[in-house]
């Protein structure tokens, strides 16, 4: 363990000297009393402009006044974990903003106002969810802004005396306290600012109009009324559109036929082998570690464990490595050859982990009873892949055909959040700022998912402790993220849709609130300690059973009180819970929301521990 730290601070000290020497070239403004150097430690040493907690992480860079004359090296930058404030205010900085900026995603508030930056704005600025404040005024920046009004929990944005162009997005003027644009080249209509801002804020642009400056936004010119048809046309019109309906009516009639017949032939060829499955799958002993022995005679795959023959094609479909270097080539033969050592097994499927020739530990979750289409699945996995988020497990590789899917991803050897709360802690230390700190991570991670993947309507679907997994650092990870269709842990708390909720869209809005729910339930756990359900036991029901007895305190696990966690920021993050698992999902609030608050809690809770003597 003591190893690993020393690596990792070395890696720190590593980034940290290398962001300096671009921000600082040949050292010109540095002395030994700075630090910033291999031979001393950030944290221990007080390096100038450096702040940490008492985890000793770095959270924040404060270099203003600096006469930095360099550029900044955005890519270091968002190497340090937990970094929530950089501020290199008035010094000389040129070059462009890099779109590396988008990986600093624990980043709350960020200055680099008085410098020389040029340039468009990177897109990836709008990926920033926890930004609260940002000051880039006084630079040479120019061209359109990016979509900051993604950002929801924005509240001060200063851009004055730059040259950006084209039309202000539509922030959410509502929730902005500091908002300033003067002296740029934008142009077009102001948004509705709810009458929170003055003129001021927007002067200095001269093709801008619309309140509240004096100038009106001229009249949008009226389309002209096409002239009226001849009847003779219209008929005309009206035979040739008839002519279609009735060729399209051929074409629907045609393609049912073929669809019913596909699906008899289908339905016939699936008999047999399913009955197979299905008697294979209900063997009641399961054996702990299976050898490729197990899986094959004569070498030919079983289908007991994992079913190999596309009925389709009567071929093997190809694993799908996505991006991991580690399994590049790695055919599915190759995967169900190796040792594999069965880790549980539930109603929807089974899990092992595997290990490779090479030494690599994987873990393959087998799924049974997906509602999801082969091809929906495919696609679905490779969305996924594309998000990127630091703190969602992804898979490095999979595996579909119609009567199988399997997913594999890298083995995480500290266990999941369920076992750390009711199982094993393995001697990691679980107390109020670990929790909190949990919960705020997968808050952000889940709010990051939904918002990239909201269009493709793809959610987790099965959020619970057990899928909320612990790194090498014992950094919690979300995992088995839209693996599953939504599956609610108690359909009773749930209101009916009354229909509503019938189409695609009100689907996948639905999803999403579900997830919300379920990260309510985890946040119960978290506070409680207490399973979620044990023998007619029901944690939501009996928090709120409590809750309304005016019992609030008995709520809360005991070795939390016993520690001396804050009554107040505890009671907090239980409202916050009880949103979540409101009964009528409409009441629910978004996952972004979410974790607003809870990194307004957080944030709460470092101060008073700042402040402590």
């Amino acid at each position: 363990m003591a190893n690993s730290e020393d690596q990792d601070l070395k890696q720190l000290k590593q980034v940290l000297v290398q962001f300096m020497d671009k921000l600082s070239p040949g050292n010109s403004v540095r002395d030994v009393k700075w630090g910033w150097n291999m031979s001393s430690d950030p944290c221990r040493d007080q390096w100038e402009g450096v702040t940490c907690d008492k985890q000793n992480y770095v959270k924040k860079i404060v270099l203003e006044m600096s006469n930095l004359t360099g550029v900044l090296d955005a890519n270091s930058l968002c190497m340090v974990e937990s970094l929530g404030v950089v501020s290199l205010k008035n010094n000389k900085i040129s070059g462009l903003l890099s779109e590396d900026i988008g990986n600093c995603r624990d980043l709350t508030h960020f200055y680099i106002s008085g410098n020389q930056f040029s340039g468009d704005l990177p897109d990836s600025l709008s990926r920033l969810n926890n930004l609260k404040r940002i000051d880039i005024s006084n630079n040479n920046f120019y061209g359109e802004l990016p979509d900051l009004p993604k950002i929801s929990g924005l509240i001060s944005f200063l851009a004055q005396n730059n040259q950006l162009d084209g039309q202000i997005p539509d922030f959410d003027f509502s929730n902005l306290k500091v908002f300033n644009v003067s002296n740029n080249n934008f142009s077009g209509p102001i948004p509705d600012v709810k009458g929170q801002l003055t003129k001021d804020s927007f002067s200095g642009n001269p093709k801008l109009c619309g309140k509240p400056l004096p100038n009106t936004c001229p009249p949008v010119p009226t389309s002209i009324m096409p002239k009226k048809k001849s009847n003779k046309s219209s008929s005309k019109k009206l035979l040739i559109f008839s002519g279609y309906i009735i060729l399209g009516l051929v074409f629907v009639c045609f393609f049912v036929y073929k669809f019913i017949s596909k699906k008899r032939t289908r339905e016939h060829e699936e008999k047999g082998g399913n009955e197979k499955i299905a008697t294979a799958d209900t063997a009641s002993t399961v054996p702990n570690t299976i050898t490729s022995s197990e899986f094959e005679a004569d070498g030919v795959p079983k289908t007991a464990e994992y079913s190999l023959t596309s009925v389709e094609t009567g071929m093997v479909p190809p694993l799908v490595v996505l991006t991991s270097p580690l399994l590049m080539g790695l055919s599915f033969e190759e995967l169900l050859r190796a040792p594999a050592e069965l880790l549980a097994r539930g109603k929807n499927g089974s899990l092992y982990k595997v290990m490779l020739d090479d030494g690599v530990n994987l873990v393959v979750k087998r799924i049974r009873n997906c509602r999801i289409s082969s091809e929906d699945f495919n696609t679905r996995m490779k969305k996924i892949d594309q998000a990127k988020c630091r703190n969602v497990l992804p898979a490095v590789a999979f595996y579909c055909s119609r009567q199988e899917k399997l997913l594999v991803y890298e083995y995480q050897p500290n266990g999941n959040l369920f076992n750390l709360l009711h199982g094993s802690s393995n001697g990691h230390i679980f107390d109020w700022g670990s929790r909190l700190n949990v919960a705020d991570i997968i808050a952000e991670s889940l709010a990051f998912m939904h918002q990239e993947l909201r269009e493709d309507g793809i959610a987790h679907g099965n959020l619970k402790s057990m899928n909320i997994l612990f790194n090498m650092t014992m950094k919690p990870c979300i995992s088995e993220y839209g693996v599953m269709e939504t599956e609610n842990q108690d359909q009773s708390f749930l209101s009916p849709n009354n229909g509503i909720e019938s189409s695609n869209a009100g689907h996948a809005y639905s999803t999403f609130k579900d997830d919300v729910y379920g990260f309510g339930v985890i946040l119960l756990e978290l506070l409680t300690g207490k399973l979620v359900q044990q023998n007619g036991f029901d944690l939501p029901r009996w928090v709120h059973s409590v809750v309304k007895e005016e019992w609030t305190l008995e709520v809360f696990d005991k070795a939390l009180i016993q520690e001396g966690a804050s009554e107040e920021r505890m009671v907090n993050l239980l409202q916050v819970a009880l949103q979540c698992i409101n009964p009528s999902s409409n009441d629910r609030p978004s996952m972004s929301r979410v974790s607003m608050r809870l990194k307004s809690i957080k944030e709460e809770e470092e101060i008073s521990i700042s402040s402590d003597p």
